[in-house]
C-alpha cells in the first residue's frame, strides 16, 4: 500500500503519527490496540485514505505482523491449519473469506480440518491476506 498516491506530507505524517503513537508491540492489549487503528483505517477506503493514512497503515500492519509472527510461533507451530483458523477467528473473518486467497471451498474446507497441507503459494498468500510471516503457516 505504502503511499497510495502521491508524495507524503511530512507535517502530516508527524501529526497523524502523534495522534496515533505507533510503536514495537509487546502486549495483547497494545495488539488489540493497533488492530483497532488497522481497522478504522481500512474503514476509509483505499481511495478515500490518504497518502499519509497509507503510510501509517504500512507501518502498523508491519508492526502487527511481527508481533504475531513471535507471539503465535510459540503456540502449536506443528498445526499451521490450526493458525489459520486462529487468525480467522482474532479478525472476525469466516472461511469464506479464505475463497480468493485458497481457491476452492473444499480447498478451504481441507485445510481449515487439517485434512490438507498448506503449499507454499498458499502460505505466501496467507501470509499477504494475514499480514504475517509466512513461517507460520509452513
Amino acid at each position: 500500500m505504502g503511499s497510495l498516491t502521491g508524495t507524503i506530507d511530512e507535517k502530516r505524517y508527524g501529526r497523524l503519527l502523534g495522534k496515533a503513537a505507533p510503536r514495537i508491540i509487546r502486549t495483547a492489549e497494545e495488539h488489540e490496540r493497533a488492530l483497532g487503528s488497522v481497522d478504522s483505517l481500512m474503514e476509509k477506503g483505499e481511495r478515500a485514505m490518504s497518502p499519509e493514512e497509507g503510510e501509517l497503515l504500512d507501518l502498523l500492519t508491519s508492526l502487527i505482523g511481527d508481533y504475531e509472527a513471535t507471539a503465535y510461533e510459540r503456540r502449536d507451530k506443528s498445526k499451521p491449519h490450526k493458525m489459520v483458523a486462529f487468525l480467522l477467528e482474532q479478525r472476525g473473518l469466516m472461511a469464506k473469506d479464505l475463497l480468493p486467497v485458497i481457491g476452492s471451498r473444499g480447498r478451504v474446507s481441507e485445510i481449515l480440518s487439517g485434512k490438507r497441507s498448506i503449499s507454499k503459494e498458499q502460505a505466501k498468500k496467507l501470509a499477504e491476506f494475514f499480514h504475517v510471516g509466512v513461517e507460520l503457516f509452513i
